[in-house]
């Protein structure tokens, strides 16, 4: 982690569970993070969990990410701020019970929103930096397993899952689309793709 040290991490769903963990790590790698959530006393809480002496290494950020006005408004604020983006970690997600074929469909857009729109949203405008300086940068989606494969439910039990298991599919299209991209345009900007389960967003 070396390399990374005094670099601008931008780590969406910062607020809780994984993306509060990642938060944590980078910044005691000497990394600058910029956490980005919904949520904002959440991230302040975050914050005041930290060693006083490291504290000034996280940026807190509000932030919807399945809304492409509220992720320019973010993305703009780092530039603004701190000049570049080093490292993205699409983190956010949203998991809602319910079955396709009778939730509500606001319900199964806003899945959709947060788990596919916001991971293009906030790549978009992170490789935009890293191509401008034409510098090291990597790009993180957070997959999970169902992206590769939809479990039966349990005997007497339904099937809940609904959009999610599409939109993590849709991850793993698009951690390749990236990669492919990236590659074409000749930058030095990596992607990198994590499962982790869906339970741990609960």
């Amino acid at each position: 982690m070396e390399r990374w040290h005094n670099c601008v991490a931008v780590v969406t769903g910062a607020s809780s569970g994984i993306g509060a963990e990642i938060a944590r790590k980078l910044v005691s790698a000497g990394v600058v993070v910029v956490a980005l959530a919904r949520r904002l006393d959440r991230l302040e809480q975050l914050r005041q969990e930290l060693p006083e002496d490291r504290r000034s290494r996280l940026r807190i950020m509000q932030c919807d990410v399945s809304d492409v006005s509220s992720v320019n408004a973010a993305f703009d604020a780092v530039q603004r701020d701190l000049s570049r983006v080093d490292i993205l970690i699409n983190n956010a997600g949203k998991l809602s019970g319910g079955q396709l074929l009778t939730m509500s469909v606001d319900t199964v857009q806003q899945v959709l929103q947060t788990n596919v729109m916001g991971v293009v949203y906030c790549t978009r405008r992170a490789f935009e930096s890293m191509r401008q300086r034409q510098s090291t940068g990597h790009v993180v989606l957070i997959n999970s397993i169902v992206g590769h494969y939809i479990f039966n439910p349990l005997p007497g039990s339904q099937q809940e899952l609904n959009m999610y298991p599409a939109t993590k599919h849709a991850i793993t299209a698009l951690t390749e689309l990236f990669r492919q991209e990236m590659r074409e345009f000749k930058t030095q900007a990596k992607v990198t793709a994590f499962e982790a389960s869906i339970w741990l967003w609960q």
